[in-house]
């Protein structure tokens, strides 16, 4: 019994260091990284950001960031230690062993006389005859009488001297460190632990296995519903013009489960008269177009009103509850987008290509949705004017820009955003003061603004691997060095976007397309925030295409350390494979687009040669030329109506007279170059 109760006595203790033996050591290493972790902002620093409080450290925010799952868990751990490191110091029971010694007051080999003394004292003090407390009566009767007995009995006394025990020596007792109501299988503690046994070991596997098939067979991996991509696999079309895919991405099946309550009926009404001319309705039937309208599903109704009031500024229309509807859904949106960005690229076609029209449209409208400041960002700002192919909206993404400035800096030959972004510091804070009349501080707002857009530089390489030139049939690998500079000398940053409700990271996406065909041949997302991710990956590439090549191996490792150099200045290696089509000249173009930002995409053509293939096998010539690619004279028709509401950044007859001037290729190259934002056209496609 006593052993039993030591072993019960002992589970906290046993509990206690088999939570401290992972916690402890997982706690110091994530006490490190948040030492060691940069504190470098990667923000916006502009007022505007300031005082929109998203980034604003509240100790709510901290609180809200400290918050997650793995903290949580730790900081719950630590508490249940310490109730245990309290509860085995303060036990009000404890194990104790039988020392007779010790009960009785006295020192290890005291006389028979000094026993005798001890125990008549103790006896006056707790003998039931003078002291009626139970207690008292236990204590003399359990400890008292048997420590006399033990030390007043020769062979008994010998044996706790030898042995530490009144019977002598002992064998060794092996325990479980378990509460005493499992240890006694009998009766209700042997039910109690079947079931725990069966609830940890059955049902709650059982349990998560059941939730994760539930969501896994509703969600996709990127905590998206399966009926939303099925939906957008449906009306993705390869002649989706841009002003046409917010059409198809407001049908996600996330939106359609957000509720319609019948008082949004009234502020929807209003919303509508505000922003319809944004929603492509033909004009000259009016009348029909919105009855057509408010006869669509209640939810897809609500879902367009509502982006279309982001887009537009026109969320002051909104009541509380549509307000938190809305923010529902700009919250959702960046991952609908990246799906629906998926679903455009994704391999339709024989040759395993994806679709160019649409992909655009959904980078337009993601770079709207997520680009909204004090102006609005609107799809119909894009609309080509003057010597932009974008329109005005890449200034209206900086802060207190507005058509009336706009105007005003064009008229100082400053018609797009590249112009502006040409200009030294001091020109451009003469133009913003004296022409557009912002004040010195909002100069500066637009100053560092300016500072954290991105640059994209292109090195793409198109080969087939060990051979020379490109014949029918071969699989083409595609290496492409994209590298980001921003003049504030950050890599990884958060875009500028003070009305969107959450953080946003920046994307973007690497095409290699033939827009005559409106064909995608290789398609990637690029992101760099992580750089270690992007190290490792561009590590693993370089050593598998120099072992495939039969480099030698320190060839391979100064390839290697080139290429993590050149990842940790700010470069992203991109690689994907394609099969060569059939004989001839090629005229394709590399798109590098940014979701987050307007006007800082980069556009760069090249002109792939494909060879006849051989009967012997031999290859000859070059297969890919730098230089622009060829304009066709006429322009595509249009398969679906309504593709003219406005014409994409990307239409091809915008820099015709520019790119006649610079046909010329460059003979004998084997790669192509390019840098800056050529999405306007004022930047050069080729270098």
């Amino acid at each position: 019994m006593a052993a039993s109760e030591e072993n019960s006595a002992l589970f906290p203790i046993f509990i206690l260091t088999i939570m401290a033996l992972p916690l402890v050591p997982y706690t110091m290493l994530k006490l490190c990284r948040a030492a060691s972790k940069k504190r470098k902002s990667i923000h916006c620093q502009c007022s505007v950001c300031s005082q929109s409080g998203k980034y604003r450290k509240s100790i709510f925010k901290r609180i809200s960031n400290f918050s997650t799952c793995s903290n949580l868990t730790l900081v719950l751990l630590w508490v249940i230690m310490a109730v245990l490191v309290y509860y085995i110091k303060h036990i009000s029971r404890e194990v104790q062993v039988f020392e007779p010694f010790s009960i009785l007051g006295l020192e290890p080999g005291a006389s028979d006389s000094e026993i005798k003394k001890a125990y008549r004292r103790l006896s006056i003090q707790y003998h039931p005859d003078k002291n009626p407390d139970p207690e008292a009566n236990k204590y003399f009767v359990e400890f008292i009488s048997k420590a006399y007995q033990a030390l007043t009995d020769p062979i008994s006394r010998e044996n706790f001297e030898k042995y530490g025990h009144p019977d002598g020596r002992q064998g060794l007792q092996m325990g479980i460190a378990l509460p005493q109501f499992l240890l006694n299988i009998d009766g209700a503690s042997g039910g109690i632990l079947l079931l725990g046994i069966v609830g940890v070991c059955i049902l709650l596997p059982l349990m998560m296995a059941v939730i994760y098939l539930s969501r896994s067979s509703k969600y996709t991996g990127n905590y998206v519903m399966h009926q939303t991509l099925s939906t957008y696999y449906f009306f993705m079309k390869p002649s989706l013009a841009p002003s046409k895919v917010m059409d198809v991405f407001s049908k996600a099946a996330e939106y359609m489960e957000i509720p319609v309550r019948r008082t949004d009926a009234e502020p929807l009404q209003r919303l509508f008269m505000l922003v319809r001319s944004e929603l492509n309705l033909d004009l000259k039937n009016i009348r029909q177009e919105q009855a057509k309208f408010w006869k669509q599903h209640p939810a897809l109704v609500k879902t367009e009103l509502l982006i279309q009031a982001q887009l537009t500024r026109e969320t002051a229309a909104l009541s509380p509850a549509l307000q938190v509807d809305l923010k529902r859904m700009l919250e959702l949106a960046p991952r609908l987008l990246e799906e629906l960005m998926k679903m455009a690229i994704i391999p339709r076609t024989s040759q395993g290509h994806g679709w160019l029209r649409p992909a655009i449209g959904v980078v337009e409208l993601s770079q709207s949705v997520i680009q909204i400041c004090e102006q609005a960002v609107p799809l119909s700002a894009r609309k080509a004017t003057g010597g932009s192919s974008e329109g005005i909206a890449p200034f209206l993404q900086l802060p207190h820009f507005s058509e009336a400035i706009v105007k005003k800096i064009a008229r100082k030959k400053v018609r797009t955003l590249q112009d502006l972004r040409d200009l030294t510091i001091d020109e451009r804070a003469e133009l913003l003061g004296n022409v557009a009349g912002l004040s010195p501080s909002e100069a500066q707002d637009i100053e560092i603004v300016l500072d954290m857009m991105p640059s994209i530089t292109l090195e793409i390489t198109c080969e087939t691997e060990g051979e020379e030139g490109i014949q029918e049939g071969d699989i083409v690998t595609m290496h492409a060095w994209v590298t980001l500079n921003r003049k504030n000398g950050l890599v990884g940053a958060l875009p500028h976007a003070p009305f969107f409700p959450s953080h946003k990271e920046e994307n973007f996406w690497l095409l290699l397309a033939d827009s005559a065909s409106n064909d995608v041949w290789v398609s990637q997302k690029v992101n760099f925030m992580d750089e270690a991710a992007a190290v490792t990956a561009a590590s693993k590439a370089i050593q598998e295409s120099k072992e495939g090549s039969g480099f030698s191996l320190k060839e391979i490792n100064m390839a290697v350390k080139e290429a993590v150099e050149k990842v940790k200045s700010g470069s992203r290696l991109v690689m994907g494979k394609f099969q060569a089509p059939s004989e001839g000249n090629y005229n394709l173009t590399s798109y590098c687009l940014c979701d987050s930002w307007i006007g800082c995409d980069k556009k760069m053509s090249l002109k792939v040669k494909v060879l006849k293939r051989s009967r012997a096998g031999t290859r000859a010539g070059p297969a890919l030329e730098e230089g622009p690619a060829l304009e066709d004279e006429e322009e595509e028709h249009e398969e679906e109506e309504g593709y003219d509401d406005y014409e994409s950044e990307y239409s091809e007859d915008d820099d015709e007279d520019e790119k006649k001037k610079n046909s010329t290729p460059a003979n004998g190259v084997a790669n192509g170059k390019g840098s800056g934002s050529s999405s306007d056209g004022s930047g050069t496609d080729g270098e």
